[in-house]
């Protein structure tokens, strides 16, 4: 049985649609992402973004005018990775309901995913595509007739 072109064409331009659609309320959800970490003693306060750039560096206070450099570079650079750290775990909530079944997107950023071969109903293909991987059957060409 062949498929219906024209439904098949339908059924990938509404699903193209609605990737669209989810594509860019990610895209702004990601953009306004920012995490805040405060070292102890209010030493210094850092904001970084989803991606871990450095968004702010302010001293909430004069603590820092009485620490040793050393000791002012350490607690910067442990703010900053805090910082970092919680704003890939949140990056990654926000993009797993986004990835395949199996899938860990941190994992896979940092290269530690074990990319299995997904299986095709797992992969979120459109309908009209999954019925023509099921059934071979390609849809017709240009002059109506498949080949």
């Amino acid at each position: 049985m062949g498929i219906d072109f024209h439904r098949f064409i339908d059924e990938l331009t509404q699903e193209y649609d609605k990737a669209r659609e989810r594509t860019g309320e990610l895209r702004r959800k990601v953009s306004e992402l920012t995490v805040t970490v405060i070292a102890p003693r209010e030493t210094v306060k850092v904001t970084v973004g989803a991606q871990g750039d450095v968004r702010a560096i302010e001293f909430p206070t004069g603590a820092y005018k009485r620490m040793p450099p050393a000791e002012l570079s350490a607690a910067l650079m442990s703010a900053l990775t805090e910082a970092k750290e919680k704003a890939q775990v949140q990056l990654g909530e926000l993009m797993a309901p986004s990835m395949p079944k199996g899938l860990n997107f941190l994992d896979i950023m940092s290269g530690k995913a074990d990319m299995p071969a997904l299986d095709r109903a797992e992969a979120g293909l459109p309908g009209i595509v999954m019925e023509y991987l099921t059934d071979g059957t390609a849809p017709p060409g240009p002059d109506g007739h498949h080949e």
